[in-house]
């Protein structure tokens, strides 16, 4: 293939590709403002200048649903790839991987989804395309509110496949919606004057879908289909709140003066997929859509705004002037409704989403669960800002095994007792840390852990704060403020966690911080050990999953390979692929682990990529596509017949508008770039 030059894409921050103008719709500019950490708590340099003066597996009654989910066989994959009798590859003497072999693709800039030689794609499902029969056919230039209420929404990110009963070959899609960027879904649009109808349509292009799918023998093709369970959540759907917040002061409204009810999901970035068949979605940056932060004169109200990034006057997309929720001068508890763990059980259509309190309130990536042995559920979730934590709740509830009705009624109570933790990290050698990413004399970055309680939910749902000077409610609420009273361990941007369904070991994706050891700023350490991180690395936790103890060692330092900050698990380093910005994260049945990825520093479009674990290939970092120029890697699934990306914000550039698209993916011709789920398998 002949790369093309990517447009300008403003570098806004030194670092990643995103664009500026994806930045501000998407996550409110976060790198353009203060980091909303501002605690004195502990982190590794203040631990280095001290120091200086149980694995399990995966289970449960849908067991299927959880494979489909977390993985599948899909395949090996090699810089100097030599197949051997049984599809494995080879890499000279190294141990094969087992699975398909393919030639790792490339780093390009392509306007296209590139995947490797032998390897066929198709889009599932596109923004726009009907969901609920009746739908009108997508017409851009005539978009309206109703329409787009019935039809897939905008800028899909999480991904996930539920096996239908009693069907070898058709699923439920279920997809997040996390945000709309308006210069690109209308036409000359006017962003200090949008209209009640712009208004309308972004509110239905937000949210989830759920998509019934058939599959075809033989291929990995995925084609959306009319059911009896396709659904489509949106910014005024309704949602009940649970655990030690609900019917809190904090969460009470004017429109719902009990604080047990919510009107729509905001920014739903990663989720996953439940052991009993439900989806978790997290709400992550909630801060951009709400107006006239600084009209609060009340300071404890005003900093715990600020420390959730919550500011200024006017939102970026001016929905304050049309529904006084989003006016905080109207509604100050509007925001702590938002940045919550959303549960949405696919199968009853009827059934309202719930919003889980019990997990904390933070900028929530996702959430991932894992079960133990004697069927505790422990779930794990990230807080995406630069300088924050990673927290786990593990229930005092025990998972029923089975698909029936008194499983799932259950199950679906079982984020809502037990206890939020919050993790505290040190390493082996923190006074060999400079913030260069010198590895330590052992040869790798190492250390312990500690997950601290901060809050237990008991079985009548009121809470237990374990912070001193914080009720329950406070810590269930204002989550980060706990967090920073206990001193947990400010991390790289924490986002995607992913048990491994082999061994139980966690991984998370830590996707860059470009303020790490700037002035006044939290100095490197182990699990962070470069300043200025522009990159990103992987972290590797072998937990206690139900106790507070666990050791952990960092798998990758991403970026280029030929650059003497970078490590790949001990890997050769000429043998791999350039990886920057971890995001997303899933497994292969196997144990192989797939990265997804978001804003690229390498001057390269987002890709997938797969990373052995173990033996002597573990680091071995192959890319398996690219997305298209502008656009983010989501939402990955790898299954034995298929792997499935979500293309978010293909085309988004600071250069490019509606008016003016700088990509025509995934039509063609002269058409808009459109938001897409793309299924891709072997030939």
């Amino acid at each position: 293939m002949t790369s093309i030059p990517l447009p300008l894409i403003s570098v806004h921050d030194g670092s990643s590709a995103r664009s500026s103008l994806t930045c501000r719709y998407k996550c409110g500019d976060a790198c353009f403002h203060e980091v909303p950490n501002t605690s004195k708590g502990e982190y590794f340099g203040d631990i280095v200048k001290t120091a200086m003066t149980r694995r399990g597996i995966l289970k449960g009654g849908a067991m299927t649903v959880l494979a489909v989910g977390a993985g599948g066989l899909l395949a090996a994959c090699s810089s100097d790839p030599a197949p051997t009798p049984g599809g494995a590859t080879t890499t000279g003497d190294a141990t094969p991987v087992q699975g398909f072999d393919f030639t790792a693709v490339a780093p390009n800039t392509e306007d296209a989804v590139v995947v490797p030689d032998g390897y066929e794609q198709a889009v599932v499902i596109r923004w726009g395309d009907p969901v609920i029969e009746g739908a009108p056919a997508f017409d851009f230039d005539n978009q309206t509110a109703a329409a787009q209420e019935m039809q897939f929404g905008f800028n899909n990110d999480f991904a996930g496949l539920l096996p239908i009963d009693g069907s070898s070959t058709d699923y439920l899609l279920v997809t997040n919606h996390e945000y709309t960027t308006e210069p690109f879904l209308f036409k000359g649009y006017d962003a200090e004057n949008p209209t009640q109808e712009q208004f309308a349509i972004g509110l239905a292009a937000h949210g989830l879908s759920v998509v019934q799918v058939k599959g075809e023998n033989g291929t990995g093709k995925l084609t959306p289909a009319f059911g009896k369970y396709n659904r489509r959540i949106t910014g005024t759907t309704e949602f009940v709140v649970t655990g030690p917040a609900a019917g809190s002061d904090f969460l009470k409204t004017s429109v719902d003066p009990t604080g047990t009810k919510v009107l729509g999901t905001f920014n739903n970035c990663s989720g996953g997929v439940t052991p009993w068949g439900t989806v978790l979605s997290g709400e992550e940056n909630f801060n951009q859509y709400f107006a006239n932060a600084e009209s609060v004169t009340d300071t404890t109200v005003a900093d715990r705004l600020a420390r959730y990034g919550v500011e200024g006057a006017a939102s970026d997309r001016k929905w304050e002037r049309f529904d006084k929720r989003f006016d905080l001068a109207q509604e100050p508890n509007e925001v702590n409704r938002f940045g919550w763990i959303v549960e949405l059980n696919p199968w009853d259509p009827t059934a309202a989403p719930i919003k889980h309190t019990a997990l904390g309130r933070f900028k929530h990536e996702a959430a991932t669960i894992y079960v133990t042995d004697d069927d505790t559920v422990v779930a794990y979730s990230g807080d995406d800002e630069r300088f924050d934590y990673m927290y786990k709740f593990v229930s005092s509830r025990k998972m029923m095994s089975g698909n029936g009705q008194a499983a799932l009624r259950n199950n679906v109570t079982l984020l809502d007792a037990g206890t939020l933790h919050v993790a505290k990290l040190t390493g082996d050698a923190p006074d060999q840390i400079d913030g260069s990413g010198k590895l330590p004399a052992s040869g790798e970055f190492a250390g312990k852990g500690e997950w601290i309680p901060i809050l237990r939910t008991g079985e009548d749902g009121k809470g237990t704060s374990l912070v001193d000077g914080m009720s329950a409610e406070e810590v269930a609420v204002f989550t980060r403020v706990a967090g920073d009273k206990v001193g947990a361990t400010k991390m790289d941007r924490p986002e995607d966690f992913e048990p491994n369904p082999v061994t139980g070991k966690v991984y998370v994706a830590l996707t860059n911080n470009t303020n790490r050891g700037t002035e006044g700023k939290a100095a490197a350490d182990e699990a962070n050990p470069r300043d200025k991180n522009k990159n990103g690395q992987v972290l590797e936790i072998d937990d206690d999953h139900a106790g507070t103890s666990f050791t952990w060692k960092l798998l990758i330092v991403a970026g280029d390979p030929s650059a003497a900050d970078t490590y790949f698990g001990g890997f050769d380093k000429t043998k791999v692929s350039p990886i920057s910005c971890p995001d997303n994260l899933a497994f292969d049945p196997s144990g192989n682990l797939w990265i997804s990825t978001d804003g690229n520093a390498l001057d390269s479009n987002d890709g997938l990529f797969r990373v052995v674990l173990d033996g002597d290939r573990r680091g071995d970092t192959q890319q398996f596509l690219t997305v298209p120029a502008g656009a983010e890697t989501c939402g990955p699934i790898v299954q034995e017949q298929r792997v499935v990306v979500s293309v978010q914000h293909p085309g988004e550039s600071d250069d490019a508008s509606a008016d003016a698209p700088m990509s025509h993916w995934p039509d063609g011709g002269d058409s808009q770039p459109r938001p897409s789920v793309v299924a891709v398998w072997k030939a």
